[in-house]
């Protein structure tokens, strides 16, 4: 392939557009607060699913607490009623006296045991409402900084994009000075070699590769026309000359 050593040189400019367009793509895609706030977005949805089951198991300590206060207003209002008849006085016979008293020590003991039983429950719904206090504070804390990070994140991908809009324009301004014929080529072997297309040839050494050419090809580069294209014998890459080529 032939083209004007211009347009050779212009495809420089275009690859070094290409190499910062390509700089900036991996450093959108490597971002750290990127992977922070995917990290902390899990997070947060581990936090709010915690949250869920704490506050269930808040609902139902409730409904046992309930169940427990019941047990004991029960026992206390029998027993109550109990004392009352046997201080009334109506009943005047031992043996009825003595179930009596019988019961009422019976009912005694049974309140007391319910009591420790309300007393666990009771401590078991602070500790469960004081565990849901905590999550949906971390829960809080979390969703204020996912908006930070959010912020930050699009700030810097915004920043990234104008840059790329404005190298991508001139991108284009510096192909229109390719023939489509060369622009062609370089497009097909960058696609094939991690993004570089073309490189130039300095002191002897290929850029593309950064391999030292030996002296053959070096004097059948120096021999070839000014206009003709030429090609890395080592990537294939397009090997531009320029006034520190070493020719």
């Amino acid at each position: 392939m032939k083209a004007p050593h211009a347009e050779q040189l212009a495809l420089l400019d275009v690859q070094e557009h290409d190499t910062k367009l390509a700089q900036l793509q991996h450093r959108l895609n490597s971002l750290t607060q990127t992977q922070e706030l995917a990290d902390l977005r899990e997070r947060l949805a581990r936090l709010r699913k915690e949250v869920i089951a704490a506050e269930t198991i808040v609902s139902d300590l409730e409904r046992e607490q309930l169940k427990a206060d019941a047990d004991v207003d029960l026992v206390r209002e029998r027993s109550r009623k109990d004392r009352e008849l046997l201080d009334s006085g109506s009943i005047t016979d031992p043996k009825q006296l003595q179930s009596l008293e019988s019961e009422i020590q019976s009912l005694a003991a049974r309140q007391t045991a319910l009591e420790d039983v309300e007393l666990e429950v009771m401590e078991r719904v602070e500790g469960a409402k004081a565990a849901v206090e905590q999550l949906t504070s971390d829960v809080t804390a979390a969703e204020s900084r996912e908006q930070e990070l959010a912020a930050e994140v699009a700030g810097i991908e915004s920043d990234i994009d104008a840059q790329k809009t404005s190298i991508a324009a001139e991108r284009e301004q510096a192909a229109a000075a390719v023939s489509a014929e060369l622009v062609a080529l370089y497009d097909k072997v960058r696609a094939d070699h991690a993004g570089v297309g073309a490189a130039r040839l300095y002191r002897g050494r290929c850029e593309g590769c950064r391999l030292e050419l030996p002296p053959t090809e070096v004097a059948a580069l120096k021999a070839a026309a000014e206009d003709e294209v030429l090609r890395c014998e080592e990537c294939r890459r397009v090997l531009v000359r320029t006034s520190e080529s070493g020719l």
